[in-house]
């Protein structure tokens, strides 16, 4: 089974347990007075949280199948050319928390809002007033870009991958 097999697996397992659920909160009781809805509803709400556990207990070990395989799979991507490798897990991680993080941090290079002058001191003479930055507005421009850019990169590499690497069982 595929990587991408086995992610479509689970959620379609998370379906069935949603499913199962509602029909467990429907028919889980009746009023004496009501027509049960199934001959032996007793029976069929039994079986509907057997099938609870049973799927449960596959989708444990499916998502640990995955996170497995995540974990030791390396995979190649090429970020502002340079190449790295990392795991599955190390790039999902990087696309979904640090890399906005990071961008974040970029963007928080700023002139605070400063502006520059040309004032007159008390002395009479007039004086520039020049912002210091402790930064390159280049290289933040160019950070900026790339961080914005990665995500639709480690995507693709990450489809790839999914599409083509084994489960590992």
């Amino acid at each position: 089974m595929k990587l991408i097999e086995a992610l479509k697996a689970e959620k379609r397992l998370l379906e069935r347990i949603a499913d199962l659920n509602k029909k467990v909160s429907e028919h889980s009781a009746y009023l004496d007075f009501e027509t049960p809805r199934y001959e032996d509803q007793t029976s069929q709400v039994k079986k509907w949280m057997d099938s609870i556990r049973d799927t449960l207990q596959e989708t444990e070990r499916l998502r640990l199948a995955i996170q497995q395989t995540n974990i030791l799979t390396l995979v190649m991507i090429e970020l502002e050319g340079k190449l790295l490798q990392k795991s599955i897990a190390s790039w999902i991680y990087r696309r979904r928390v640090l890399a906005k993080i990071e961008g974040q941090s970029w963007a928080n290079l700023t002139d605070r809002g400063l502006q520059e002058a040309r004032i007159r001191e008390s002395t009479g003479k007039d004086r520039d007033i020049k912002i210091v930055r402790c930064y390159d507005p280049a290289e933040k421009d160019l950070k900026l870009r790339a961080l914005q850019e990665e995500p639709g990169l480690i995507d693709s590499a990450l489809e790839v991958v999914n599409a083509s690497t084994d489960l590992m069982e």
